[in-house]
């Protein structure tokens, strides 16, 4: 039996968050803000209390490893926009997206994103696919709105490795670690994160900003 359009992005963004919900189910509040490498884009308080991510409009170079709330916080950035295109609002700016926190906030929040963007799935037709798309590509006739779910379907599998890969990283057992650099192997790679680890301390330059 074959697949509509609509049937198959559905059952790919189905399959994609699934594999998110295995990593959502068991994050844990230390988990957001774990720093898994010395130079970081990691979430911070702002002066009124609410959470400011870490920016650039330019991308620097090295460029910085995200914590996982940050790249929580880019999904939800992201996928809040779309759901404002898709459902004919203004699309929101950057620093109207406030990230809710560590833990469990942050989690159901990016399961009411699921929710919203499935209702969205339920009440497209395959005719609609054809449509212009509205995001991220605004008024690019050469992009449809099936391009525009797909590309949601991307970034968020991309996001969710980079979750799930994190999540494992801070996890992993206490054991030597080794890299390979230049054909040398190295033992030094992650011991300031294990020293990290031990004390509760992090010596990321950007850790008491």
């Amino acid at each position: 039996m074959s697949a509509s359009r609509t049937e198959l992005t559905r059952w790919q963004f189905e399959f994609t968050w699934s594999l998110f919900e295995y990593h959502l189910e068991r994050l844990e509040p230390g988990d957001f803000l774990w720093e898994p490498a010395e130079l970081c884009w990691t979430m911070r308080r702002g002066p009124d209390g609410t959470w400011v991510p870490d920016w650039a409009d330019t991308e620097p170079d090295p460029v910085p490893v995200p914590t996982l709330g940050w790249v929580s916080w880019h999904i939800g950035w992201w996928w809040s926009v779309a759901l404002d295109h898709t459902q004919g609002r203004p699309p929101r700016d950057r620093s109207d997206i406030v990230w809710p926190g560590e833990g469990a906030p942050t989690v159901e929040w990016l399961r009411g994103l699921r929710t919203q963007w499935l209702k969205v799935l339920d009440d497209l037709t395959d005719q609609d696919l054809d449509a212009t798309a509205p995001f991220p590509w605004p008024n690019d006739p050469e992009h449809t709105v099936a391009h525009m779910v797909a590309w949601v379907n991307a970034e968020l599998m991309k996001n969710v490795s980079e979750i799930g890969q994190l999540r494992l990283l801070r996890g992993r057992p206490s054991r030597p670690c080794r890299g390979h650099e230049h054909g040398v192997l190295r033992s030094d790679l992650c011991s300031v994160s294990r020293a990290d680890e031990r004390t509760g301390t992090s010596t990321s330059p950007t850790a008491s900003l």
